[in-house]
């Protein structure tokens, strides 16, 4: 049986069947889910009027100036819910509350936010340094990555973006420094082609989909996308769980 199914099982048989948010008893047809049906629902959806590129709802006059120095082929990024208490809650149980069966509920959320594509495209999960990957145990936004790719039924592209030098957490981070603190933090390998010997994806012709946990100020994303980007891909979307707050820029 892989690692995964085992510590999925081990979870199952130690953990209470019980909403991870409001503590409730989680019915028979829900016991493989983490957060209840009235839960899920209640994370607020983020919805338009917002800039059709990065997907910010706030009223723009001239210019979006969150995107504006964005990668040119990052053209759309997308987050399923506003990170309110019952969201962050959610997002912290994949995180830091070794919960990664907790994607599932997530990228439930996150599936009527899928990129329009024409033509083959895959997602590409936002790495994580190796310090961090070894002290968590797995890479939050790969497990949303492999959740959504069961959803929409594209691959999960694991060698093509990586990360080149670790960073400081962006948490307390300001607009600016933060995207200061991932400057050229990202690299490629393998990019002629993503899948190995399958020649039905190349990254020039092919619409890649960057997946992370939450969008800030997209300065993660942007920046990935400007490594992939100088691999050669022409065609990048960003898609999140969850969108935060943040101050207007000046």
């Amino acid at each position: 049986m892989p690692l995964s199914s085992v510590r999925s099982a081990v979870e199952q048989l130690l953990l209470p069947a019980e909403c991870l948010i409001c503590h409730g008893l989680l019915n028979p047809r829900d016991a493989t889910r983490i957060v209840c049906p009235l839960c899920r629902q209640r994370w607020r959806a983020v919805r338009p009027p917002w800039c059709e590129r990065c997907g910010q709802p706030e009223p723009h006059f001239g210019p979006c100036r969150l995107c504006a120095e964005w990668p040119a082929p990052l053209t759309s990024v997308r987050s399923a819910v506003w990170l309110d208490d019952g969201a962050r809650r959610a997002v912290h149980g994949l995180k830091y509350g070794g919960l990664p069966r907790i994607a599932d509920d997530l990228a439930a959320a996150m599936g009527p936010i899928r990129p329009e594509t024409d033509g083959p495209s895959a997602l590409i999960p936002i790495p994580l340094a190796r310090k961090r990957l070894r002290e968590r145990g797995y890479n939050q936004s790969e497990k949303l990555a492999r959740a959504l790719a069961r959803q929409w039924r594209i691959p999960v592209l694991l060698d093509v973006l990586v990360r080149t030098r670790e960073t400081p957490t962006q948490t307390a981070l300001t607009p600016g420094t933060r995207l200061a603190n991932v400057a050229g933090a990202f690299g490629t390998r393998n990019a002629e082609l993503g899948t190995g010997n399958s020649s039905a994806f190349r990254l020039p012709s092919s619409t890649l989909i960057l997946v992370d946990d939450v969008f800030t100020t997209g300065a993660t994303l942007a920046e990935a996308a400007r490594a992939l980007e100088q691999a050669g891909a022409k065609r990048i979307a960003g898609v999140t769980f969850a969108r935060a707050a943040i101050p207007d820029f000046t």
